[in-house]
């Protein structure tokens, strides 16, 4: 720790507010606890959860520090009590509480990975926020199996297109929405099924076509609002509805008795108040049936651009804007 600065330039929101409070700010170098490791963050994702704390809708828990950024790919300089020292020099591919904005940060072991070969700096820090999100809602809550199919909003987002290729690598077939046709290619690509625009076709009735009028087994839904009854209506016996966000509100209606009468189970969840050891759970499994996939190259994020650590606001306006095909992604 010696050779390393006292003190750095982070990404905090000075205030809530729009992405213009994103500023940069001192914060003292931060040290490795029990468990962690010391990061020289070579690169940083960017998440909706990044926008929320930076709007005061989402604080950090006590104890965590203000720099935003929940994912990191980054070189390990410093091992904290109990960390094996055969870590030093590694990269990793990091889930952290808070952080990453930032040239340096840390990590807990428990929830990072060695970064395979086969992603670069930037699609390494592209992904923990996503696996352990579509991994925990997918195929744990989910339970997304092989021959099922899913129903995925929001395809274009990080979230939606690291999905469909997890779906798709589990034998699922994939229907996705999306309200611009031009990216329908691509998606396919990835290993969309079917494509549906939004704006102009009614996704119940297309879903329910595609499937002969049985239905799909999974929804991953980020709209909340009216869309939680039309997945319901296009949703087979025994599906299961798991909701990421509320883009059009969180206050929905249910019949209860249509659940009851078809089995369909609701669930929901968010990835950053996880206790540690759920989030360790997590990436226990992730490290047994996801992280083969990026080795062997099945599985690899997509990159809309990246940005300096400087320009951290236009970043936030970029991924406000609806337009962002795959992820952000900032350089220190």
């Amino acid at each position: 720790m010696t050779s390393l600065p006292r003190s750095m330039q982070a990404i905090i929101a000075r205030e809530p507010g729009d992405a213009r409070v994103l500023t940069l700010a001192e914060r003292p170098m931060p040290e490795p606890g029990a468990g962690e490791v010391l990061l020289r963050v070579l690169a940083a994702g960017v998440n909706r959860p990044d926008i929320m704390q930076r709007q005061g809708i989402a604080k950090p828990a006590p104890g965590i520090t203000d720099v935003l950024g929940l994912e990191v790919c980054g070189e390990v300089v410093a091992c904290g009590p109990g960390v094996d020292s055969k870590l030093m020099g590694q990269r990793l591919m990091s889930l952290v509480p808070g952080g990453g904005y930032a040239p340096w940060c840390t990590a807990p072991v428990d929830q990072s990975f060695i970064a395979p070969g086969t992603l670069s700096d930037v699609e390494a820090a592209a992904l923990p926020e996503g696996l352990f999100t579509v991994w925990h809602n997918l195929f744990e809550l989910g339970r997304l199996a092989m021959g099922e199919t899913v129903l995925v909003h929001g395809a274009a987002g990080g979230i939606g297109t690291l999905a469909i290729r997890l779906a798709h690598a589990a034998g699922a077939t994939v229907i996705v929405t999306d309200n611009d046709e031009s990216r329908f290619p691509e998606l396919r690509a990835m290993g969309a099924d079917a494509t549906i625009c939004w704006p102009t076709t009614d996704f119940t009735e297309a879903c329910l076509q595609y499937t002969d009028g049985r239905g799909v087994d999974v929804v991953l839904d980020i709209v909340g609002g009216d869309y939680v009854r039309r997945n319901l209506a296009a949703m087979a016996f025994g599906g299961r509805h798991v909701s990421l966000s509320f883009m059009q509100g969180s206050a929905v209606n249910v019949e209860l008795l249509t659940l009851m009468q078809r089995q369909v189970s609701l669930h929901s969840s968010t990835m950053r108040p996880q206790s540690h050891f759920e989030k360790t759970r997590m990436a226990q499994s992730i490290a047994r049936h996801v992280i083969p996939l990026l080795k062997n190259g099945r599985v690899k994020p997509r990159i809309h651009a990246t940005f300096p650590l400087a320009a951290a606001v236009e970043s936030h306006q970029m991924l406000e804007s609806g337009k962002v095909f795959g992820k952000l992604v900032l350089i220190p």
